[in-house]
């Protein structure tokens, strides 16, 4: 059975874990940032359970930033919990659990919560490959992110998504 829940900061081990096994070393948040992050604002993480055992997550601080900056993978205290755009800084599903919903059931969940709340959109940055993805829940490719904190050789797109296209479907802008 699958389910979604909030985390807590007593889920540093298991989003660790999680975040190991599908980012590569010099993409992946260390324990020690999960620490700072899940201290700020553990409200903005979920983790998909199967059969209670924890699978996935998608995280991201609150921002009135409308694109994501370097700054914010580093620095917690950028969380503004009153802020206007929900930011994904990380979705991820186990390798041997992916292809299967799991990560569009994590997106539908947060982009419902970030709805609920009355956010004005989600922002996030993603690889080119994944550009198809996000397509898929309506997002819509606009360029490249400023972002220098991918890997030498990656190209990382910035995305938004506006609250009026939240019911439905994203809007993405990329920077």
């Amino acid at each position: 059975m699958l389910s979604i829940r909030a985390a807590s900061p007593a889920d540093v081990d298991i989003v660790t874990e999680i975040e190991a096994k599908c980012f590569p070393p010099a993409e992946r948040a260390s324990r020690e940032r999960f620490v700072e992050r899940l201290n700020a604002f553990s409200d903005c993480f979920l983790i998909l359970m199967k059969d209670d055992r924890p699978v996935g997550l998608i995280d991201g601080m609150v921002t009135d930033n409308r694109t994501i900056c370097d700054e914010m993978f580093a620095d917690a205290k950028m969380h503004n919990p009153d802020g206007h755009w929900q930011s994904i800084f990380g979705l991820a599903v186990i390798p041997e659990e992916q292809h299967q919903g799991y990560a569009s059931a994590l997106m539908r969940a947060f982009i419902e919560k970030a709805r609920q709340e009355g956010r004005d959109g989600v922002i996030l940055t993603c690889k080119k490959h994944l550009i198809d993805f996000y397509s898929g829940f309506g997002f819509v490719n606009c360029g490249i992110s400023k972002s220098t904190a991918a890997p030498s050789g990656t190209t990382w797109s910035s995305t938004s998504a506006r609250r009026s296209a939240m019911t439905n479907n994203c809007l993405i802008a990329l920077h």
